[in-house]
Formats: C-alpha cells, sequence, structure tokens
C-alpha cells in the first residue's frame, strides 16, 4: 500500500479493518467522522451503499447526487446525497478520481443472464448480509455507489464496464454530514474487469475528527 494512504490521515482512529475479497461491512458514522477506503492493490472495485442511520427510509439517491454534481463521475468536493435532498457524506479527498454512479450492483440473477452462471456470490447478497443487523432488507438497496469502478459514457450512449484506473494505495475518504450508516460489499465480481477480474482486499479506516 502507498504511504500516502495511512500517513496523511488527521485525528483518532477508531477502526482500521482490512475486508477480504469479497466480503461486506458496515457502520454507523458519526457526524464528522471520515471513512477511507483505500484500494490495498488496484482495481478493485467497492459498491456502496448509505442510510441517514436515525431514519433508514432516507437514503442515498443516484439520480439527484449526479444532478447535484451535474456529472456522472464523482469526486472531491461532491456530496453523497439522500432522496430529500441532504448531503449524507462529502468526498472530502480522492486520490483515483474515476469512480461508478450508474452501474450498480452485480447479483447472482444479473451475472445468470449476462454470463450464463448460477449462483455466483454478489454484491447484492454481501449488501443483504451487511444491512440484515440493521433490520434493513431487499427493499433498501438502491442504486448504489461503485468506488474504483470505471464506467465510461460514449457520445452515442453506450456503456461499458473496463478496466479501473485505480492503482495500489489509491483512496477516497468521506465525511459524514450527520448520523450515516455506510455500507460496503468489497466486490466478488470475476466476470468482467471492474476487479481486474481477480478481487482483492481492502481497508477501512474511520477516524473521529481532528
Amino acid at each position: 500500500m502507498g504511504s500516502g494512504a495511512v500517513g496523511n490521515l488527521v485525528g483518532r482512529v477508531v477502526e482500521d479493518r482490512v475486508v477480504p475479497a469479497g466480503e461486506p461491512w458496515a457502520r454507523v458514522l458519526k457526524p464528522g467522522q471520515t471513512l477511507r477506503i483505500v484500494d490495498l492493490e488496484g482495481q478493485q472495485a467497492v459498491d456502496f451503499l448509505c442510510y441517514n442511520a436515525a431514519n433508514p427510509e432516507e437514503r442515498y439517491n443516484a439520480a439527484d447526487t449526479m444532478k447535484y454534481a451535474k456529472t456522472i463521475f464523482l469526486t472531491r468536493g461532491h456530496g453523497i446525497y439522500s432522496d430529500l435532498g441532504r448531503r449524507l457524506l462529502t468526498i472530502v479527498e480522492d486520490t483515483c478520481g474515476r469512480h461508478d454512479t450508474i452501474g450498480g450492483c452485480c447479483s447472482a440473477e444479473s451475472n445468470e443472464l449476462r454470463y450464463g452462471v448460477k449462483d455466483t456470490p454478489s454484491c447484492r447478497a454481501n449488501f443483504l448480509r451487511a444491512l440484515a443487523p440493521f433490520g434493513l432488507g431487499k427493499t433498501d438497496i438502491v442504486a448504489n455507489l461503485n468506488f474504483f469502478m470505471n464506467v465510461p459514457v460514449a457520445g452515442d450512449g453506450s456503456m461499458g464496464i473496463v478496466d479501473g484506473l485505480s492503482t495500489p494505495g489509491d483512496y477516497v475518504d468521506l465525511r459524514a454530514e450527520m448520523e450515516v450508516l455506510a455500507v460496503i460489499s468489497n466486490c466478488p465480481q470475476t466476470r468482467n474487469p471492474c476487479n481486474g477480474f481477480h478481487p482483492t482486499p481492502i481497508r477501512l479506516i474511520v477516524t473521529d475528527p481532528s
């Protein structure tokens, strides 16, 4: 991992965890806390959902987030917004600069339709595992954000999942603007280039404000 991934952290570390390839993670972030997502080996998609922890019916809204940012490619300075037009998180640092807002998460069903394989591990299944302890389930999974995943869109509207641009040690920092339930699936996909066909671990670091 690049030294910059941890060398410039500000504030007290309250969690520092390596999430294995293909595994989920969830935590409630307090206002002002920062979640750093580190792509340890590069080209690893990290599927992400977030909710108002006090009222999870308020959750990430992909369409509004893109409209407010005026771009499909979120990066430093952009907010991550709820369906009520409130900022859940702010991207305060981003060393990669290319993430996906439109591709959503993989599921066993979509993998079967696209690749002809049954019962594959998936981010949808991971989200369900991570949400269950908070009393949430299938109806609470919405179109999600994918950090480090590269989904270019051509002028004619065509899109594709291609090799990610992240390199070992790249990271994004997300600052909570309210009490936020953050949910991650470290993507297990092996049938398209979103993980370089080889899922790898990520590192998650939560810090209190300085």
